[in-house]
Protein backbone atom coordinates (compact mmCIF):
# COMPACT_ATOMS: atom_id res chain seq x y z
CA UNK A 1 0.00 0.00 0.00
CA UNK A 2 1.18 3.90 -0.42
CA UNK A 3 3.23 5.10 -3.76
CA UNK A 4 4.99 2.61 -5.62
CA UNK A 5 8.29 4.79 -4.23
CA UNK A 6 7.60 3.40 -0.90
CA UNK A 7 5.71 6.40 -0.20
CA UNK A 8 3.24 6.38 2.89
CA UNK A 9 0.04 5.55 2.12
CA UNK A 10 -2.58 8.61 2.12
CA UNK A 11 -5.94 8.90 3.62
CA UNK A 12 -8.84 11.06 3.98
CA UNK A 13 -10.50 11.30 6.97
CA UNK A 14 -14.11 13.66 7.78
CA UNK A 15 -15.34 14.53 11.11
CA UNK A 16 -11.41 13.85 12.28
CA UNK A 17 -11.89 17.31 14.60
CA UNK A 18 -14.28 15.44 16.46
CA UNK A 19 -13.73 13.08 19.69
CA UNK A 20 -14.09 9.95 17.78
CA UNK A 21 -12.56 11.62 14.38
CA UNK A 22 -9.39 12.61 16.13
CA UNK A 23 -8.54 9.30 17.74
CA UNK A 24 -8.89 7.64 14.03
CA UNK A 25 -6.43 10.43 12.50
CA UNK A 26 -4.11 9.74 15.90
CA UNK A 27 -4.62 5.64 15.05
CA UNK A 28 -3.76 6.13 10.84
CA UNK A 29 -1.47 7.90 11.75
CA UNK A 30 0.45 5.50 13.60
CA UNK A 31 0.53 2.95 10.79
CA UNK A 32 2.19 5.57 8.85
CA UNK A 33 -0.77 6.94 6.87
CA UNK A 34 -0.24 10.58 5.78
CA UNK A 35 -4.02 11.65 7.14
CA UNK A 36 -5.96 14.38 5.64
CA UNK A 37 -8.48 15.75 8.08
CA UNK A 38 -11.83 17.77 6.40
CA UNK A 39 -14.28 19.05 8.89
CA UNK A 40 -15.46 22.87 9.69
CA UNK A 41 -12.38 23.44 11.76
CA UNK A 42 -8.65 22.85 10.91
CA UNK A 43 -6.30 23.62 7.82
CA UNK A 44 -8.69 22.18 5.54
CA UNK A 45 -12.00 23.86 6.76
CA UNK A 46 -14.95 22.26 4.76
CA UNK A 47 -18.83 22.03 4.77
CA UNK A 48 -19.73 18.61 4.33
CA UNK A 49 -23.15 19.75 3.79
CA UNK A 50 -21.75 21.83 0.82
CA UNK A 51 -20.92 19.55 -2.17
CA UNK A 52 -18.76 21.72 -4.05
CA UNK A 53 -16.63 22.03 -1.34
CA UNK A 54 -16.40 18.29 -0.78
CA UNK A 55 -15.83 17.30 -4.22
CA UNK A 56 -13.37 20.61 -4.36
CA UNK A 57 -11.44 19.12 -0.98
CA UNK A 58 -11.35 15.66 -2.74
CA UNK A 59 -9.48 16.54 -5.86
CA UNK A 60 -6.90 18.83 -4.04
CA UNK A 61 -6.10 15.57 -1.76
CA UNK A 62 -5.22 14.48 -5.78
CA UNK A 63 -3.88 17.24 -6.62
CA UNK A 64 -1.10 16.88 -3.58
CA UNK A 65 -0.46 13.69 -2.73
CA UNK A 66 -1.21 12.15 -5.74
CA UNK A 67 -3.49 9.76 -4.72
CA UNK A 68 -5.88 8.60 -1.95
CA UNK A 69 -5.65 5.23 -0.49
CA UNK A 70 -8.44 5.34 2.48
CA UNK A 71 -11.62 7.49 2.78
CA UNK A 72 -13.21 7.39 6.63
CA UNK A 73 -16.40 8.85 6.83
CA UNK A 74 -16.85 10.09 10.79
CA UNK A 75 -18.56 13.20 9.94
CA UNK A 76 -22.00 13.74 11.35
CA UNK A 77 -24.99 15.54 11.67
CA UNK A 78 -26.69 14.86 15.49
CA UNK A 79 -29.43 16.87 15.02
CA UNK A 80 -32.15 15.36 16.89
CA UNK A 81 -36.41 15.22 16.29
CA UNK A 82 -39.23 13.08 17.07
CA UNK A 83 -41.73 12.03 13.96
CA UNK A 84 -44.07 14.89 14.75
CA UNK A 85 -41.29 17.48 14.52
CA UNK A 86 -39.45 16.04 11.52
CA UNK A 87 -39.58 18.92 8.18
CA UNK A 88 -37.75 18.01 5.08
CA UNK A 89 -35.09 20.88 5.57
CA UNK A 90 -33.89 18.87 8.51
CA UNK A 91 -33.61 15.67 7.34
CA UNK A 92 -32.18 17.41 4.12
CA UNK A 93 -29.41 18.31 6.35
CA UNK A 94 -29.04 14.92 8.00
CA UNK A 95 -28.81 12.99 4.71
CA UNK A 96 -26.18 15.75 3.55
CA UNK A 97 -23.50 15.14 5.81
CA UNK A 98 -24.61 11.36 6.75
CA UNK A 99 -25.16 10.13 3.57
CA UNK A 100 -24.29 11.85 0.52
CA UNK A 101 -20.76 13.79 1.05
CA UNK A 102 -19.17 10.52 1.53
CA UNK A 103 -20.96 9.89 -1.83
CA UNK A 104 -19.50 12.81 -3.57
CA UNK A 105 -16.12 12.16 -2.02
CA UNK A 106 -15.98 8.44 -3.43
CA UNK A 107 -17.16 9.71 -7.22
CA UNK A 108 -13.93 11.68 -6.69
CA UNK A 109 -11.69 9.45 -5.24
CA UNK A 110 -12.64 5.76 -6.29
CA UNK A 111 -10.72 6.28 -10.16
CA UNK A 112 -7.64 6.74 -8.38
CA UNK A 113 -7.84 4.11 -5.73
CA UNK A 114 -9.22 1.30 -8.97
CA UNK A 115 -5.89 2.75 -10.64
CA UNK A 116 -3.85 1.40 -8.23
CA UNK A 117 -6.07 -1.69 -7.57
CA UNK A 118 -6.17 -0.52 -3.73
CA UNK A 119 -8.85 1.35 -1.34
CA UNK A 120 -10.29 1.31 1.90
CA UNK A 121 -13.67 2.99 2.64
CA UNK A 122 -14.49 2.65 6.18
CA UNK A 123 -18.05 4.38 7.30
CA UNK A 124 -18.91 5.07 11.13
CA UNK A 125 -22.39 4.53 11.62
CA UNK A 126 -23.86 3.50 14.86
CA UNK A 127 -25.36 0.37 16.55
CA UNK A 128 -28.43 2.51 17.39
CA UNK A 129 -29.43 0.82 13.55
CA UNK A 130 -29.80 -2.62 15.58
CA UNK A 131 -30.52 -1.76 18.56
CA UNK A 132 -32.69 2.11 18.88
CA UNK A 133 -32.78 3.19 21.94
CA UNK A 134 -35.92 4.35 23.24
CA UNK A 135 -36.01 7.65 22.33
CA UNK A 136 -38.23 9.25 19.49
CA UNK A 137 -35.78 12.02 18.83
CA UNK A 138 -33.20 10.03 17.23
CA UNK A 139 -35.53 8.75 14.24
CA UNK A 140 -33.59 10.78 12.06
CA UNK A 141 -29.89 9.85 13.34
CA UNK A 142 -30.87 6.25 12.88
CA UNK A 143 -32.27 6.55 9.74
CA UNK A 144 -29.33 8.11 8.23
CA UNK A 145 -27.13 6.06 9.59
CA UNK A 146 -29.25 3.13 8.23
CA UNK A 147 -29.15 4.45 4.89
CA UNK A 148 -25.30 4.98 5.08
CA UNK A 149 -25.04 0.88 5.60
CA UNK A 150 -27.10 0.27 2.57
CA UNK A 151 -24.76 2.43 0.58
CA UNK A 152 -21.68 0.60 1.49
CA UNK A 153 -23.05 -2.66 1.11
CA UNK A 154 -23.61 -2.16 -2.09
CA UNK A 155 -20.83 -0.75 -2.80
CA UNK A 156 -18.81 -3.56 -1.82
CA UNK A 157 -20.36 -5.46 -4.62
CA UNK A 158 -20.01 -2.76 -6.94
CA UNK A 159 -16.07 -1.79 -6.02
CA UNK A 160 -14.56 -4.87 -5.07
CA UNK A 161 -13.15 -5.90 -8.62
CA UNK A 162 -11.12 -2.48 -8.45
CA UNK A 163 -9.70 -3.60 -4.90
CA UNK A 164 -11.57 -1.32 -3.17
CA UNK A 165 -13.28 -2.90 0.45
CA UNK A 166 -16.31 -0.76 1.86
CA UNK A 167 -16.72 -1.92 5.42
CA UNK A 168 -19.14 -0.19 8.44
CA UNK A 169 -17.41 0.26 11.46
CA UNK A 170 -20.93 0.62 14.26
CA UNK A 171 -19.88 2.17 17.97
CA UNK A 172 -21.74 1.18 20.89
CA UNK A 173 -22.69 4.53 22.90
CA UNK A 174 -19.11 6.27 23.20
CA UNK A 175 -19.63 9.23 25.67
CA UNK A 176 -18.33 12.59 24.58
CA UNK A 177 -15.91 14.82 26.68
CA UNK A 178 -18.88 16.98 26.53
CA UNK A 179 -22.23 14.90 27.52
CA UNK A 180 -25.26 15.56 24.83
CA UNK A 181 -28.48 16.54 25.69
CA UNK A 182 -30.88 14.06 26.57
CA UNK A 183 -27.97 11.28 26.92
CA UNK A 184 -27.04 11.63 30.56
CA UNK A 185 -25.12 9.45 33.33
CA UNK A 186 -28.47 7.25 33.30
CA UNK A 187 -28.61 6.57 30.20
CA UNK A 188 -25.41 5.65 29.56
CA UNK A 189 -25.71 3.39 32.47
CA UNK A 190 -28.57 1.99 30.87
CA UNK A 191 -26.45 1.15 27.74
CA UNK A 192 -23.36 -0.15 29.50
CA UNK A 193 -25.28 -2.33 32.10
CA UNK A 194 -26.88 -4.43 29.07
CA UNK A 195 -23.14 -4.87 27.30
CA UNK A 196 -21.73 -8.61 27.64
CA UNK A 197 -18.06 -6.13 28.65
CA UNK A 198 -19.90 -3.84 30.56
CA UNK A 199 -16.95 -0.75 30.86
CA UNK A 200 -17.22 2.57 29.52
CA UNK A 201 -16.26 2.27 25.66
CA UNK A 202 -13.57 4.61 24.68
CA UNK A 203 -12.72 6.16 21.26
CA UNK A 204 -9.43 3.98 20.66
CA UNK A 205 -12.29 0.62 20.51
CA UNK A 206 -13.51 2.73 17.65
CA UNK A 207 -10.57 3.69 16.25
CA UNK A 208 -8.35 0.25 16.32
CA UNK A 209 -10.96 -1.17 14.02
CA UNK A 210 -11.26 1.32 11.87
CA UNK A 211 -7.03 1.12 11.76
CA UNK A 212 -7.56 -2.86 11.05
CA UNK A 213 -10.20 -2.32 7.92
CA UNK A 214 -7.76 0.26 6.58
CA UNK A 215 -4.45 -2.27 5.99
CA UNK A 216 -4.05 -4.53 3.90
CA UNK A 217 -4.29 -7.94 6.02
CA UNK A 218 -8.16 -6.92 5.84
CA UNK A 219 -8.46 -7.56 2.01
CA UNK A 220 -11.15 -10.09 2.47
CA UNK A 221 -13.04 -7.75 4.40
CA UNK A 222 -16.09 -6.11 2.40
CA UNK A 223 -20.20 -5.28 2.78
CA UNK A 224 -19.55 -5.58 6.65
CA UNK A 225 -20.47 -3.77 9.58
CA UNK A 226 -18.51 -4.30 13.08
CA UNK A 227 -20.16 -3.47 15.68
CA UNK A 228 -17.05 -2.55 19.00
CA UNK A 229 -19.35 -1.75 21.20
CA UNK A 230 -19.21 -4.10 24.11
CA UNK A 231 -20.75 -6.72 22.92
CA UNK A 232 -24.40 -4.91 22.96
CA UNK A 233 -25.42 -5.74 19.49
CA UNK A 234 -24.47 -9.44 18.71
CA UNK A 235 -24.53 -9.94 14.87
Amino acid sequence: MGDADGGAPVALVTGGAGFIGSAIVKALTARDHRVVVLDRVGDDAVDLADEEQVRAAARTVLVRHGRCDVLVHAGVNFERAALRDLDAALMRRMMTVNVEAPLWLLQELTPSMAEHHFGRVVMVVSDTFFDPPPVPDMLPYVMTKGALIGAARALARSLGADGITVNCVAPGMTPPPVPEPGLGSNAAEGVRSRQAIPRTLVPEDVAEVVGFLTSREAEALTGQTICPDGGLVLR
